[in-house]
C-alpha cells in the first residue's frame, strides 16, 4: 500500500475527519464535498451499445476494468482506454480491489445481478435500464441500496429525464394547472411481434463467451440472430423474450413512465389489472393495458396510474385530440383539465367552469425547478459530493417494481391485491408465484 493512501486512511480515522462526512472507497478515493477533483476509477461492464455513451463522461475519470462477453468489443473500447484491465466475466471483474464505481450496460437480464453484486461490495453504480425484471430483483436492489444510501450514489439509465420539459410538467400537475388529479396514463406504441425463442443456429464465434451472455437465465441453444442490429437497439433482438427482458416494460416503458413518475410522487400501488394479446410462455405481450392503484400522498388523494402499450392506448379527451401521434407519451387527468406530454413538450387542455385558469397560480420563475444539467455527469459528481441523483435506485426500482406488477397481473389474468410492505401479492399463490422467477444453477441474485 503506497505512502500517500496509507495517509488517507489515517486521515480519514480521525475525530475531525469522521464527523464530516467522509469516507476511503476501495481505490483510496476521498469521497465528500471538498473531494470533487479527485478521480474516481471506474468500471465499464458492458463495452458496446448503450456503453459508447458514456466514453466522454468518463473519459475524465479513470476507467481502470472493461468487461464484455464480446472480445471485440473489449478491444474496441481498449483502444479509448487502453490501460484498464480487461474480462469476459463481470464476477471477476468486481473482484478487482480498486473500483470505486460501476457503469452497467449489459443485458437487462443481468442488470439487477450486477448491481446487486457492486452495492454489496461498496461501489457506486449507474446501470442501464431496467434495473431489473422481476419485482423480487426490484425489491432486493432497493433494499441493498437502502442499506449502503449513505456511502454510495445510484443512477438507473433514463437519461431523457434531463430534459427540462420533465420538470415542467411536473409544475403544471404540482401547482394545480388541471385541479385535482385524478388519474395518470403513459403509453408506447413500439408494436415488434416474435413467435418464440429462436431455433439454434450454428455455433458461437471464438470471441463471443455465449453461456456468459445467458448468464442467470435458462439455457437456450445459440443463434446470431440475437446478436444482429446496431449500438444501442441490439436490445430489440432479445428483450421481449421472458427470460431475457420484460418487453416494452422495460424497455421503453422505463423512460416513459418516468415522465408520469416525475411528477406524481407516488409510492408502491396496492392493486394491478391488466389485460393484452394471449399469454406466450416464450414472449412478452405486445398489445397490454395494465392500471395500478396508488396511495395518496401528502399533496394529492389517491390516484389511478395506466401504462398502455403495442397499440392499446388511453381514450383521448376530446375527438379531435389523436394520441396516436404521440409515439410515447403520457397524459394527466384533473377535476379541471388535462395535460398532455411527450418527451419535449406538453399541452394543457382545461374544460369545464374552471377553463378560465383563474385558480392557477403559476409559479414564479425564481422559483422553477432549475435544470439538472447532465444526466451522466450527476451521477459522476454525486459519487464525489452528496450522492444525490435525480434518478436512483430507490426511486426507480419502486417505479419499475409497479411496472413489473403489471405483467403479474396479466400472466396470473385477474386483478391482483398487493402488499408493499412485505412484497406479497395477497390471496393469489400463483400471482405470488410469479413475483420472482428461478436462475440457472451457479448464478446468485445476492452475491
Amino acid at each position: 500500500m503506497s505512502k500517500k493512501l496509507v495517509q488517507r486512511r489515517q486521515f480519514l480515522k480521525s475525530s475531525a475527519v469522521a464527523g464530516m462526512g467522509l469516507l476511503i472507497m476501495p481505490s483510496g478515493f476521498l469521497s465528500g464535498a471538498n473531494a470533487a477533483s479527485n478521480k474516481l476509477n471506474i468500471a465499464l461492464i458492458g463495452t458496446w451499445g448503450r456503453a459508447r455513451a458514456h466514453f466522454d463522461t468518463v473519459s475524465s475519470e479513470n476507467v481502470v476494468a472493461l468487461c464484455d462477453i464480446n472480445e471485440d468489443h473489449i478491444a474496441s473500447a481498449a483502444k479509448k482506454f487502453p490501460k484498464a484491465k480487461t474480462y469476459v466475466d463481470w464476477r471477476k471483474c468486481l473482484e478487482q480491489k480498486d473500483i470505486d464505481a460501476v457503469v452497467i450496460s449489459t443485458t437487462d437480464h443481468t442488470h439487477a445481478f450486477i448491481a446487486n453484486w457492486a452495492i454489496n461490495r461498496g461501489m457506486h453504480v449507474y446501470c442501464e435500464k431496467p434495473i431489473a425484471n422481476t419485482v423480487e430483483e426490484a425489491r432486493v436492489v432497493r433494499a441493498n441500496y437502502l442499506k449502503n444510501k449513505n456511502k454510495i450514489a445510484t443512477q438507473v439509465g433514463t437519461q431523457r429525464h434531463q430534459i427540462e420539459n420533465f420538470d415542467r410538467v411536473r409544475e403544471l400537475v404540482k401547482d394545480g394547472a388541471i385541479g385535482e388529479l385524478k388519474h395518470v396514463y403513459a403509453w408506447g406504441n413500439r408494436q415488434l411481434r416474435r413467435p418464440g425463442y429462436l431455433p439454434g443456429k450454428g455455433t458461437p464465434p471464438k470471441n463471443l463467451k455465449y453461456d456468459l451472455w445467458l448468464g442467470p437465465s435458462p439455457y437456450h441453444p445459440y443463434n446470431p440472430g440475437y446478436f444482429t442490429g446496431g449500438p444501442g437497439a441490439n436490445c430489440l433482438q432479445w428483450n421481449m423474450y421472458w427470460d431475457f427482458g420484460s418487453g416494452q416494460i422495460g424497455d421503453m416503458g422505463s423512460h416513459t413512465m418516468d415522465l408520469a413518475w416525475n411528477a406524481i410522487d407516488a409510492d408502491l400501488p396496492t392493486s394491478a389489472v391488466a389485460e393484452g394479446d394471449e399469454y406466450n410462455p416464450e414472449v412478452t405481450p405486445v398489445e397490454l393495458r395494465a392500471t395500478f392503484e396508488v396511495p395518496a400522498n401528502d399533496w394529492r388523494g389517491a390516484i389511478g396510474v395506466t401504462w398502455c402499450q403495442g397499440g392499446a392506448m388511453p381514450k383521448a379527451p376530446k375527438p379531435y385530440v389523436d394520441l396516436n401521434r404521440i409515439g410515447h407519451g403520457a397524459m394527466f387527468k384533473g377535476s379541471k383539465g388535462y395535460i398532455i406530454a411527450d418527451f419535449n413538450s406538453r399541452i394543457l387542455m382545461p374544460y369545464g367552469r374552471g377553463s378560465d385558469l383563474g385558480y392557477y397560480n403559476k409559479r414564479d420563475k425564481k422559483d422553477m425547478i432549475k435544470p439538472m444539467g447532465h444526466f451522466q455527469k450527476q451521477w459522476t459528481k454525486a459519487c464525489k459530493g452528496d450522492l444525490k441523483t435525480s434518478c436512483g435506485i430507490e426511486y426507480n426500482s419502486k417505479m419499475m417494481e409497479m411496472m413489473l406488477l403489471g405483467l403479474v397481473a396479466y400472466r396470473a389474468g385477474e386483478k391482483i391485491t398487493y402488499d408493499s410492505k412485505t412484497g406479497r401479492v395477497k390471496g393469489n399463490a400463483k400471482a405470488d408465484g410469479l413475483l420472482s422467477k428461478e436462475y440457472r444453477k451457479g448464478w446468485t441474485l445476492d452475491g
